[in-house]
């Protein structure tokens, strides 16, 4: 801001104008910096779409708010998170993933295959990251992990040959292993390319396995019928919606069974489960902020590679091992990230 001095106004009133205007620049400067320091900060939105219940997503999402923080985003302060659940059921997430859409969100976390599939169907153009879908390249979600192309990119817990990796620690606590159900979904496009790679390692390690289907929380009763009609003596259930959100029904079943069982991710094990081995959710998680912060700053989703996971854990159940009558290796034990006694 400046003082324009008339050329026609005395010499003495021109230098006390001049005068004037300099004593009252740093007050205007000083006025202006505070107007500026106390223009509120651009809050971005994220929406945060789950096909679970809060109880169950709570510590991965606590994972991808502690992600956001190291990151400099803190929810409430220049973030805000607008949480959507379906509850266990996927009938609910095209609506609520619209819902996200008409909040103008800057970025959806779709975490798992349908959440991230019903805002892709909602949305082609609010970027929108995915975290732990099994297949997202054959479920249409990107065309390649390198080069995802479209609005959507993130992680991925797609490891099938870990699925070998599970029935081998199963053969190792159990030497006579012989037979093995394998509860999934055909439905589930991942679930198909794990039993698929579960074939080889059956054969190389001996083992005949059983193939339960359940589409739907009514076929449980007539799977575990048929578990134990066959005398299997093992159980392998494969990460769908149908059989996560049934956990402690199924880990129920082994344990009256006294079947050994094995899942992908840590609370099976917290639910009674023996063995679970797989990819570190709550770090997926945190991982994904990682994508959220690249977005909110420019980048494409098209441009972001999809990651796969780096980091796995493996977690005993003694006090299952115990009811069931099974005896841990010390070579198991020695491997395991936790021990539940």
């Amino acid at each position: 801001m400046g003082v324009r001095v008339r050329a026609d106004t005395p010499r003495c009133s021109r230098r006390r104008a001049l005068l004037l205007a300099a004593a009252a620049w740093p007050a205007l400067t000083w006025a202006g910096a505070v107007v500026h320091a106390q223009a509120p900060a651009k809050v971005r939105r994220i929406g945060l779409l789950s096909l679970f219940s809060p109880s169950v997503t709570a510590h991965w999402h606590e994972a991808f708010r502690l992600g956001l923080r190291d990151l400099g985003w803190i929810e409430g302060k220049n973030i805000s998170i607008e949480y959507r659940y379906a509850k266990g059921s996927s009938d609910p997430l095209p609506d609520l993933a619209a819902d996200l859409v008409r909040l103008r969100v800057d970025v959806i976390i779709g975490s798992s295959t349908p959440e991230a599939l019903a805002a892709k169907n909602a949305t082609r153009a609010i970027p929108i990251v995915m975290v732990i879908p099994g297949d997202p390249v054959g479920s249409g979600l990107v065309e390649s992990l390198a080069r995802p192309g479209g609005n959507v990119t993130g992680l991925t817990q797609m490891s099938p040959q870990l699925a070998g990796k599970r029935l081998e620690l199963l053969k190792e606590i159990v030497p006579t292993l012989s037979r093995v159900a394998v509860l999934w979904n055909p439905q589930s496009q991942p679930s198909k390319l794990i039993l698929k790679e579960l074939q080889l390692p059956a054969r190389q390690l001996g083992v005949q396995l059983d193939s339960l289907e359940v589409r739907s929380p009514d076929d449980f009763d007539k799977a575990f019928e048929d578990a134990t009609r066959a005398r299997v003596g093992a159980l392998i259930p494969l990460a769908n919606p149908v059989i996560t959100t049934n956990l402690k029904r199924i880990a129920d079943f082994a344990a009256k069974s006294r079947l050994p069982s094995i899942y992908q991710f840590s609370y099976f094990a917290d639910d009674g489960g023996l063995v679970a081995y797989g990819p570190d959710r709550a770090d997926l998680y945190r991982r994904a902020a990682t994508y959220v912060d690249r977005i909110l700053k420019g980048a494409k989703p098209a441009d972001l590679p999809v990651e796969q996971p780096t980091k796995f854990e493996l977690v005993i159940n003694l006090k299952t091992a115990k009811a069931i009558g099974i005896s841990i290796p010390p070579s198991v034990l020695v491997r395991a990230d936790r021990v539940i006694e």
